[in-house]
């Protein structure tokens, strides 16, 4: 027997028991007479304890050439500690240890295997499997874990069958570049790695499966940042029969059963917002509800002034910041160099003070009496010590900018608790984006998306005027899962390719076993996916997915523990039919 019990388990219950304990040295303190060695395994700590006198000579001196990380069997008696640690859960006992085994020594590892490391980004991603022995980083995959476990459990409890589909399948245009994989049994063909399981959902619905679910991996090439990884985790999932109220109900039950599960959140209704009031009141379809500062609209407050960028200006547009007319000149300044950056595209900020005698001080004072500043107060409904931050210029362009400063203005004056959450639902999407660069439509969210059943009498002179029946859930700025009602009837879906620019051969090449299976009974049926690692992230107060994956990609798309990717054998090659001598030298 390796152990009898884990690092994690004695308590005083176990005082006089002999035990046989595995895992890895912590940290060894020495104090001449007395030893004490901290084990730990996956389950938490035990503090050993060896004393001249009492310790046989040899398991001291053994003990004094064990190392950080080195892997020990040791047997002993459980005793209760004299000077308890109520930090760790086995604070109140130690073992006196009469045995030690070393069961693999351990090279002096490049970082700290601790809570608070010395280890940088690069350092422990290289040597993960290290990283990985860190309570955080392991406490981070537990949630996952329970997560997942969770997901299944609701999902199961009402009906939903877990149907694996295929990681080779066909690349089909529309998103993100895919990854692809050459065959070797078809030269010059190619599979790609899905993107999402999108088509195959929908097969499993015309298949009569009305309640699908996958805890899937997907895959999509492209920039990465903190929430994107090439390789992600979606809950998928697809109903039949439904409209979208259905979907929504049964979804929202599950985001509150997981928050009740696994945080012990009790969450409440989740509110809905349309699109347009998204983009109105904070710039953004993912709006943080966190808190309120919503914008206001100044157009037919400030124009014809004689101020020449509020009067050339498409969007007048502001917040009211509680509480910040305090701020210096140097954080006004600050805020505005904020906004002025090349990734947020403002060209300036105008602020205005409301004072504690309810007189307003404003960067553009010269070009509005004291009644305009008031009457932007009112607007604002701005209180004495506020302060009113305004930006103008290109419509959507102005409130994109503004988004990214109420998110700024939330950050510092704390009003985005990572403990608190607030999720709803954004709901009456586009159905289409126009992209000026190909001078065409593009899905808002994919091709399979059904236009609102009411619009479609815009489908030929109006489209991008239709909405979509397409809704996302949003927690706290962070859109953590996306769906739609399908489009399921044949001609519907060509007319939607046609839309998309896709000629009838291209639909037919790329789509035509979709639109073929709709001609055999398709029902109606929407679904939606989730992003797993995203709420991962979100559960856990995490910025970054990589935090709740066990081995990600850096930014670079690379896995640098085990070099990825790399250079394959010419010979692989030649089995491949892939000319490499035109790819450029490094």
């Amino acid at each position: 027997m390796f152990r009898t019990h884990t690092c994690g388990e004695l308590r005083l219950d176990n005082v006089g028991e002999e035990v046989i304990l595995t895992g890895w040295v912590q940290r060894l303190r020495d104090k001449g007479g007395m030893l004490w060695v901290d084990l730990r395994d996956r389950y938490g700590i035990t503090q050993l304890t060896m004393e001249e006198g009492i310790t046989p000579a040899v398991i001291m001196e053994q003990a004094r050439n064990l190392g950080r990380e080195y892997v020990v069997k040791v047997i002993g008696r459980v005793v209760e500690r004299y000077s308890k640690n109520d930090k760790i859960p086995t604070g109140d006992i130690e073992l006196h240890v009469s045995k030690i085994v070393v069961l693999n020594p351990s090279k002096l590892p490049p970082f700290l295997i601790e809570d608070e490391t010395d280890g940088g980004d690069d350092l422990r991603m290289k040597y993960r499997y290290l990283d990985l022995r860190r309570a955080p980083v392991r406490r981070n995959l537990e949630l996952r874990h329970r997560m997942m476990r969770a997901t299944r459990d609701y999902l199961n409890g009402i009906d939903f069958i877990e149907v694996e589909t295929p990681y080779l399948i066909k690349s089909t245009p529309e998103g993100a570049r895919d990854f692809v994989v050459p065959s070797r049994m078809n030269p010059g063909e190619f599979y790609a790695l899905p993107q999402s399981p999108q088509t195959f959902k929908q097969l499993l619905m015309v298949s009569g499966f009305d309640k699908y679910f996958q805890i899937v991996k997907c895959f999509r090439d492209e920039d990465l940042r903190a929430d994107r990884q090439p390789e992600f985790t979606q809950i998928d999932c697809e109903m039949s029969f439904v409209t979208q109220e259905d979907i929504l109900h049964t979804f929202e039950g599950f985001i509150k059963y997981l928050f009740e599960k696994v945080k012990g959140v009790k969450i409440g209704k989740l509110p809905r917002m349309t699109y347009a009031d998204a983009m109105k009141f904070y710039g953004s379809d993912k709006p943080d509800t966190r808190f309120d500062m919503r914008f206001v609209e100044l157009n037919p407050l400030v124009k014809n002034k004689g101020f020449k960028v509020f009067d050339d200006a498409e969007l007048v547009v502001g917040i009211c910041a509680q509480g910040a007319a305090s701020y210096t000149r140097k954080q006004v300044d600050e805020l505005t160099d904020f906004v002025k950056r090349p990734q947020i595209g403002a060209t300036g900020l105008v602020y205005a003070r409301v004072n504690e005698d309810g007189s307003i001080k404003s960067s553009v004072d010269k070009f509005y009496s004291s009644e305009d500043l008031q009457a932007w107060a009112a607007a604002f409904n701005a209180k004495p010590g506020d302060l009113i931050l305004i930006l103008a210029g290109d419509a959507d362009r102005t409130r994109k900018a503004l988004n990214e400063l109420r998110l700024e203005m939330g950050t510092r004056l704390g009003l985005r608790d990572k403990n608190v959450f607030a999720p709803l639902w954004v709901v009456d999407f586009p159905l289409l984006e126009w992209d000026e660069d190909s001078k065409r439509y593009h899905a808002m969210h994919h091709p399979f998306t059904s236009p609102k059943l009411e619009d479609i009498e815009l489908i030929d002179d109006r489209p991008g005027n239709i909405r979509a029946n397409a809704y996302d859930m949003v927690i706290n700025g962070v859109e953590v899962g996306g769906g739609s009602i399908r489009i399921h009837d044949r001609r519907l879906q060509e007319q939607m390719f046609r839309l998309l620019g896709f000629s009838k051969a291209e639909a037919e090449a790329q789509f035509g076993f979709l639109m073929s299976a709709f001609e055999y009974g398709a029902p109606p049926h929407g679904g939606i996916a989730f992003g797993f690692d995203r709420l991962c992230s979100l559960f856990g107060g995490s910025d970054s997915i990589r935090d709740y994956i066990a081995f990600p990609k850096n930014n670079s798309g690379r896995d640098v523990m085990i070099d990825a990717p790399a250079p394959i054998a010419d010979a692989q090659l030649d089995e491949l039919h892939i000319n490499m001598k035109n790819l450029p030298q490094k």
